[in-house]
């Protein structure tokens, strides 16, 4: 008779020697670790999650069928296995080792969600160190298709057949990688693989989704299942943490170069928006503006006053973000003092790692962040030497490290085995310090890679320094969505690319005249259209940066014909803003992202779950970017079972069948689903100025809501409620009324501003 028992927050069964640890976080969320050591299988998690198990409502059966773990979410069965008999004559050369394990997950209805059905703990030495290779392999489900797991820039969104290198490398081929261990799928389930050494991913490659990390002596996962994908990405925000709002003025412009030299220029180029009526938010200044790398100064030759130059971009309605380095040259006057306290990154004979050699970068040792103290001392000097001087947020630059870890060693082990970690620890001191000494500041850190949990500490994330082609412009958009698609909400790009612009020559006839431009050479001349296209797409991403390594990034230096078409663009981007704050909103509430791609909201739509050129924005648009030189049209595939209003012309399109539309340089494919309220701002020159509602715009079709939310945009207080406001707007489709739940957050009347599109 089975035996039934209150699930303990860390179960282990043993399976001939392999034991399998079952350890419940939430009705639908369980950690499985794997070893053939108690003391491994029985640890805790590594760095990432930061979630207590939680093991309420979850019970315990051990019966034929091996032991069942149940929640009201799931079953988690470890199968049982026969005593193993004496090895025939070719398991004796063949046969793994290892006690087998196998694990089914069923949902609340008992169909099987997953399977793991073998794991790998294969000896090899990495950095001098005995260790494993470590590894897990899971059945595929027919139908199957897979996403996540960071930022991969190979063109593709749906990562199935394919062979992921999850590692962060800044030297990817295609574009920087960027590892997150966590996958989500279309079957109703994802996987946290807890494992930051380099890692091997192939879902769903000849019917079998494989996981390897190099580095380990246990496999630990969790599983979290979910009806939708939203609930996946809620399950993920409660183990490693929610996402939380930035400030408001991340989602206006934000402008950059690299580099502004002197603050006269920074300046200047400020002035110039706000000359020419045209929205901005934010200023950045970029590396170099110190004396020395890892002086942590700056340098008073060109930036004479730095408080003042804030003070001056107050007065016009911005704010200010400067880049910081984790890199210390030798002879700057810190790295003996980090270097006497072990702080940085270390060889094997305990000596500074200087430099990257594949690169022939001498430009300084990395500091440890591994080390609480050398974070929290990395902290103060930037609070002291840098924000005191009227900055608001941090650029961390070169958080994958770009100083590679492999082969040297952190304070906490080797380098190898936790390559992907430094993103986390990073941003952490980073975070913590500005919520003790800056606890009225809404946080913000733009970061070039991250990994699990990266998110709560405020970060905005982008694709790192890539090149100024259309090819790789192409490839951003199912970069992104891969990366959202991993529970990281805020992404973008170098609008433009970050690489000096050099392209092969216009294949067609340029769509735009680049007299006046000055972004680039001469014979660059489809490089305004490039731009052009990058910036409307941009417009539609969480974040919208221009920045790059030319001799002018502002609007108007793409040439006299570029810039009125760049300037509707941006200004769309501000009408656009309670829309998008909302949004911003609710990802705090949910952690659901609302760039997002396509099977999030038509899961039982076949033709959209490998669809990377298309993606919905918050619930209303669909965006399908122009991506080829010249091109004046674009077919759009319109995802079934709902009716789509094309936004420029509000022309009315049934579902599930491909549109041509027109694609001149001022347009951006955009779709706007039946059922949809979009409301509306007035012209503003940045979000410090409040931003009434023009228009609430009704997309008819079928029954929708939409909750718009507005706070002071900078303080911490819409955590608890304390100066942010909200209401509900409803649209009743049959009666063809929309109603609100309250006072709208501008003081408004909403039915004086409803605009009902095609009446």
């Amino acid at each position: 008779m089975p035996v039934t028992a209150a699930a303990t927050p860390l179960a282990t069964v043993d399976r001939n020697g392999s034991l399998v640890s079952v350890e419940p976080y939430a009705p639908n969320i369980v950690r499985v670790t794997i070893s053939l050591d108690r003391g491994q299988v029985e640890a805790p998690p590594g760095d990432g999650p930061n979630a207590a198990p939680d093991a309420a409502g979850w019970s315990h059966r051990t019966g034929a069928e091996g032991d069942a773990f149940t929640s009201s979410a799931m079953t988690l069965t470890v199968k049982p296995q026969p005593w193993p008999g004496a090895p025939s004559q070719m398991q004796r050369y063949f046969a793994p080792s290892l006690p087998p394990v196998s694990i089914r997950v069923a949902d609340a209805q008992g169909a099987t969600v997953t399977e793991m059905t073998g794991w790998e703990l294969a000896p090899h030495v990495v950095n001098g160190e005995k260790t494993f290779r470590v590894g897990a392999s899971f059945a595929v489900v027919p139908g199957e298709h897979y996403y996540g797991l960071g930022q991969n820039q190979e063109g593709q969104l749906d990562l199935k057949g394919r062979t992921i290198d999850c590692r962060h490398n800044y030297d990817a081929p295609a574009g920087e990688t960027v590892c997150v261990p966590f996958m989500v799928t279309n079957k109703g389930y994802g996987i946290v693989w807890d494992n930051p050494s380099v890692t091997t991913v192939s879902p769903g490659l000849h019917n079998a989704t494989r996981w390897t990390s190099e580095v380990g002596e246990r496999v630990s996962f969790f599983v979290i299942t979910g009806k939708t994908s939203d609930e996946l990405y809620a399950g993920y925000a409660k183990l490693t943490g929610r996402t939380p709002l930035p400030p408001k003025a991340a989602f206006g412009l934000i402008q950059s170069k690299a580099r502004y030299e002197t603050q006269k220029e920074l300046l200047d180029v400020a002035e110039g928006y706000r000359s020419r009526g045209l929205p901005l938010d934010v200023m950045v200044l970029d590396w170099f503006y110190w004396t020395r790398m890892g002086q942590l100064d700056i340098d008073r030759t060109y930036f004479p006053d730095p408080k003042g130059m804030n003070d001056r971009l107050r007065a016009m309605g911005m704010r200010s973000i400067i880049s910081v380095w984790p890199r210390f040259e030798r002879e700057s006057r810190y790295f003996d003092l980090l270097d006497s306290k072990g702080w940085l990154l270390k060889d094997k004979d305990g000596h500074p790692a200087d430099g990257l050699a594949i690169r022939s970068d001498r430009a300084g040792a990395l500091i440890d962040s591994t080390n609480p103290a050398a974070r929290a001392w990395f902290w103060d000097r930037l609070r002291d030497n840098i924000g005191s001087q009227g900055f608001d947020w941090f650029w961390l630059d070169e958080t994958e490290p770009d100083l590679v870890p492999d082969g040297y060693f952190y304070s906490i082990g080797s380098g190898d085995r936790y390559h992907n970690l430094f993103p986390l620890v990073h941003t952490t001191g980073v975070a913590e310090g500005s919520a003790r000494d800056r606890p009225t500041l809404r946080n913000l850190i733009l970061s070039r890679a991250a990994y699990l949990g990266v998110q709560r500490n405020g970060a905005l994330f982008w694709s790192s320094d890539i090149k100024s082609t259309w090819e790789a412009y192409r490839r951003q958009i199912p970069a992104g969505l891969g990366f959202t698609a991993t529970g990281m909400a805020y992404w973008g790009s170098d609008i433009g690319g970050w690489q000096w612009p050099n392209g092969p020559k216009a294949q067609k006839p340029v769509l735009l005249d680049p007299a006046g431009a000055t972004a680039m050479a001469p014979d660059y001349a489809d490089y305004p259209e490039l731009f052009t296209r990058w910036f409307a797409y941009s417009v539609f991403t969480p974040t919208l940066r221009i920045h790059g390594q030319r001799p002018g990034t502002a609007l108007w230096e793409y040439g006299r014909a570029a810039e009125p078409v760049l300037g509707g663009f941006l200004k769309l981007r501000y009408a656009l803003m309670p829309y998008l704050y909302a949004l911003g909103r609710q990802t705090w509430e949910t952690n659901a992202p609302f760039m997002r791609a396509l099977f999030m909201d038509f899961p039982n739509d076949p033709k959209v779950l490998d669809m990377g050129d298309e993606y919905m924005f918050g619930p209303a648009f669909l965006v399908a970017p122009v991506t080829e030189q010249g091109q004046t049209s674009r077919a759009v595939y319109l995802p079934a079972g709902t009716d789509w209003y094309d936004y420029w012309t509000n022309e009315k399109h049934r579902g599930g069948q491909t549109v041509t539309v027109p694609t001149p340089i001022d347009r951006i494919p955009l779709f706007v689903r039946a059922g949809s309220i979009v409301p509306m701002g007035v012209p503003v020159q940045s979000t410090a100025t409040r931003q009434p509602l023009q228009s609430i715009r009704v997309y008819p079709g079928a029954a929708a809501r939409f909750t718009l939310y507005d706070d002071d945009g900078t303080t911490n207080g819409y955590k608890d409620g304390r100066n942010g406001s909200s209401a509900t707007l409803r649209w009743n489709d049959a009666t063809g009324r929309l109603t609100a739940s309250g006072k709208l957050p501008t003081g408004q009347d909403a039915a004086a501003l409803v605009q009902v599109v095609g009446r």
